[in-house]
């Protein structure tokens, strides 16, 4: 056996080293691409645009003093989420219209539209079947199509 190292073996191991690499880099690069579905902004120029709006709407909800309290609870298979709204002086607001979503933090391709319906003045009910686990509740109300209240808060799905 000749254990002389050669040009031609220097070459081999040489292209076979950089073969590897970028066959496993290859891999990792389709396993990133095909499982990444966290996109938090779809356009980051026009959200920017409109910070600025996001910025009074917050400070007119603040100006309400409403008090916003959401419930969220399994049964039967189902996760049930209760939304109470009140105003400062602790009476129901009335002619509120309630929406809602659970998004998933690290996949959108997770997330659960919840539709809630009015069960009382103030008070709302919403179901959804997402798995147990984290998850953002984003609570959205509004009055005849304009958006008052808006708030996103991270629960635990049992």
């Amino acid at each position: 056996m000749n254990s002389q190292l050669t040009g031609r073996m220097v070459l081999v191991c040489l292209l076979g080293f950089f073969a590897v690499v970028a066959g496993v880099n290859a891999i990792m690069m389709t396993a990133a691409i095909s499982t990444f579905g966290g996109v938090e902004t779809v356009n980051a120029y026009q959200a920017g645009l409109a910070f600025e709006r996001e910025i009074a709407a917050a400070d007119a909800q603040n100006g309400l003093h409403w008090r916003v309290q959401a419930r969220v609870a399994s049964a039967s298979g189902a996760t049930f989420i209760d939304l109470t709204v009140a105003d400062a002086q602790g009476r129901p607001v009335p002619d509120l219209s309630a929406t809602g979503r659970l998004t998933h933090p690290a996949d959108a391709r997770a997330d659960h539209l919840v539709v809630f319906g009015q069960t009382a003045p103030g008070r709302f009910r919403g179901e959804t079947d997402a798995a147990p686990g984290q998850w953002i509740l984003e609570i959205g109300l509004s009055r005849h199509g304009q958006r008052l209240f808006r708030s996103r808060n991270r629960v635990y799905l049992r």
